[in-house]
């Protein structure tokens, strides 16, 4: 039998939009991820909250590899997963140093930054060669940011956008970076305490929801023609990196006064 579940209505105002964001994202559109833990933190902890999520989002996960399998750039992983390993490390030793307004506002500025520049320089054409030292330094800031608050996808995409990967290939390479980092932070979540019998339950009755919003992003993707789909996630990118600062620099306002 499971076990009891939350059931505030407010809750539930919150964690459906949540994955349904999860969804989409895990379909292909990764920036709409990072508004996920936000959106559930109204409620939840932060911490917490990423952890709630995270059976839903190795679920995600699974289906987005399969449809993905074929599709995803070797040479970014092999740089992108170490430094994101280190970054985890971090995010597990720092987890209870780190102001979780802080965080926010990190991503927030990190984002805004990048398509801010991606936007002034747009005249600028070709492919930006990637390094292997960007590559670490971009997977670290992305695996401690997962960690903390699900929000690994803006300094992946800093380092992946710019190489102007096919699309599939860029989809399917984020696809397997985040399975790989969901999957390495189920053992610090459970040393931290963020999991209980009521939270998994609660995981499992918004599955259905998140699976839903999975095969429709995956559906979107595919159907999106290349040129929008870059578009898209860089205004996406832009809207969340700006709510994240926003939203991080409210919180500090109200703490200081």
């Amino acid at each position: 039998m499971l076990a009891s579940i939350i059931t505030a209505p407010l809750f539930y105002a919150v964690a459906i939009p949540a994955v349904i964001f999860l969804g989409l994202a895990k379909g292909g559109f990764s920036g709409v991820a990072t508004g996920a833990t936000p959106l559930l933190a109204l409620y939840l902890p932060p911490l917490e909250a990423a952890a709630l999520l995270l059976p839903i989002v190795i679920c995600q996960d699974m289906i987005s590899i399969y449809f993905y399998r074929r599709d995803w750039s070797g040479g970014n992983l092999r740089v992108l997963l170490p430094g994101a390993c280190i970054g985890l490390a971090l995010g597990w030793l720092f987890a209870s140093y780190v102001s979780d307004d802080a965080i926010r506002i990190l991503i927030g500025v990190t984002a805004l930054a990048f398509v801010m520049d991606v936007w002034l320089h747009a005249s600028r054409s070709g492919v930006k060669r990637s390094t292997v030292l960007g590559g670490m330094f971009w997977g670290a800031v992305s695996g401690f940011m997962s960690f903390a608050s699900q929000g690994g996808g803006p300094p992946f995409q800093v380092y992946t956008l710019p190489q102007r990967l096919p699309k599939m290939t860029f989809v399917g390479t984020t696809a397997i970076f985040f399975a790989a980092l969901n999957a390495l932070k189920i053992v610090p979540y459970f040393m931290l305490g963020q999991f209980s019998a009521k939270n998994l339950s609660t995981s499992l009755v918004l599955l259905p929801i998140a699976v839903i919003a999975n095969f429709a992003g995956i559906w979107i993707v595919k159907t999106v023609p290349t040129v929008l789909f870059y578009r898209v996630t860089y205004v996406l990118l832009f809207i969340l990196g700006s709510a994240l600062f926003c939203q991080g620099l409210v919180h500090f306002a109200r703490g200081a006064a």
